[in-house]
C-alpha cells in the first residue's frame, strides 16, 4: 500500500463530512493521526505536524488550502488510498470530534500536552509564530493515557 499523506486523509474527511473551515479540517486530520498512533500503533500519514499559534497544523495540507476559510476539496488528495483500518480510525475520530466547532477543537488542542510541550520546548511565547514539530512519540504517549 502507498504511504498516505495528510492531503489524502483530508480529502477523505471532506468526502464524508462535506465543506468545513480550514482550521477544523486541520484539527480533524491531527486527531486522526493522534488516534491512529494509539489504536493502530502506526502513523496514519507521513507528514509532520507543527505546533502553530492556532494549534496543530500540517504544512503540506496548509499549502493546499492556503487563503481559503472554508474548504470543500483537496484536489491532490486521494481518499481511495485509505484502507479499511484507516477509514475506521478516521470515521471514529469524526464520530467523536466531527460535530465540534473549529474553535472548540483549537481550544482542546491548546490544553493538550503534545501542542503545549512542542511550543515550550521551542521556547515560543503565546502568540509567537514558530515551526516546532509535534512528535509522534509525544502524541502516542499523551493520547494513550486518556
Amino acid at each position: 500500500m502507498e504511504n498516505l499523506r495528510a492531503v489524502d486523509v483530508a480529502a477523505y474527511i471532506l468526502g464524508v463530512r462535506g465543506k468545513m473551515s480550514a482550521m477544523k479540517l486541520q484539527k480533524l486530520v491531527y486527531y486522526s493521526q493522534a488516534w491512529s498512533l494509539v489504536w493502530d500503533e502506526n502513523p496514519l500519514f507521513e507528514d509532520e505536524i507543527e505546533a502553530w499559534v492556532y494549534g496543530p497544523v500540517i504544512r503540506n495540507l496548509y499549502e493546499e488550502h492556503r487563503g481559503q476559510f472554508m474548504v470543500s476539496e483537496i484536489a491532490i488528495g486521494d481518499p481511495e488510498l485509505l484502507g479499511e483500518i484507516e477509514r475506521e480510525t478516521v470515521d471514529a475520530v469524526l464520530e467523536f470530534y466531527g460535530d465540534e466547532s473549529s474553535i472548540w477543537l483549537r481550544d482542546l488542542s491548546h490544553m493538550e500536552d503534545p501542542w503545549k510541550n512542542a511550543r515550550e520546548e521551542a521556547e515560543l511565547a503565546k502568540g509567537q509564530r514558530g515551526q516546532c514539530i509535534i512528535s509522534e512519540a509525544s502524541m502516542a504517549e499523551y493520547y494513550s493515557s486518556i
